[in-house]
């Protein structure tokens, strides 16, 4: 039943961290290989750097919710969203390009 995802690659699921300025501050991240191949996915979806659509996932998120307790956790989810379907409108795609 399992069998799919127990026979992964183990380098999947290997942690891997990354460093980045998120707000102009230099910070490093931790997860797995899987989550950083979907984020550099996403990003290149958006015509982004992986840095720069992180940043500005951080930016966002901050100014909609006052604060980002758990980054990591905001990248996972937002990981999650992807794969469910979630993707930014037209509108939003083209004031990306303005």
């Amino acid at each position: 039943m399992c069998n799919v995802f127990a026979a992964q690659d183990p380098s999947r699921y290997q942690n891997v961290n990354r460093s980045l300025r998120i707000d102009g501050h230099s910070t490093s991240i931790q997860l797995e290989q899987a989550f950083w191949d979907l984020l550099d996915e996403i990003a290149h979806s958006q015509g982004m750097t992986t840095p720069k659509f992180l940043s500005k996932l951080y930016d966002e998120a901050v100014e909609i919710n006052g604060a980002v307790p758990n980054f990591a956790s905001l990248l996972r989810t937002t990981c999650a969203l992807y794969l469910q379907g979630a993707r930014p409108t037209e509108a939003e795609l083209h004031a990306l390009a303005s």
